[in-house]
């Protein structure tokens, strides 16, 4: 499994842990997990984290549609990398409203602050 190292890309206050994560199912095809190791291994997988977790610190409560808006950052890899920064525990999904992208109900996107308890 490929693991990424919170302290690598995250403010050193937080908790430091270790994200693990596949980022291809079992079921898919080994071209996509050849894919997954080498973005894991070169580093991207880590720096698209690191861009979500500070979209999210620049804009928080916006839906994954709003901060890629706003930020540039592909739609497609905020939905895949805001989990991992959920788990990794550094963001937290917030209520759903309409989204003033979209129209449709979405989740809001939030920085977990130093100290802050989330549900699990």
């Amino acid at each position: 499994m490929n693991l990424i190292r919170q302290e690598t890309f995250w403010d050193r206050e937080q908790t430091i842990r270790l994200v693990e994560m596949p980022i291809a199912r079992a079921t898919d095809p080994e071209s996509s997990h050849h894919a997954a190791a080498e973005l894991t291994a070169s580093g991207r997988r880590g720096q698209q984290i690191a861009q979500t977790f500070a979209a999210v610190k620049a804009f928080p409560g916006r839906t994954s549609q709003e901060l890629s808006d706003k930020t540039g950052i592909c739609r497609f890899v905020l939905a895949r990398r805001l989990p991992e920064a959920v788990t990794a525990g550094a963001i937290t999904k917030g209520l759903q409203r309409a989204c003033s992208v979209t129209g449709k109900l979405a989740l809001t996107w939030w920085p977990v602050e130093p100290g802050m308890k989330v549900a699990a």
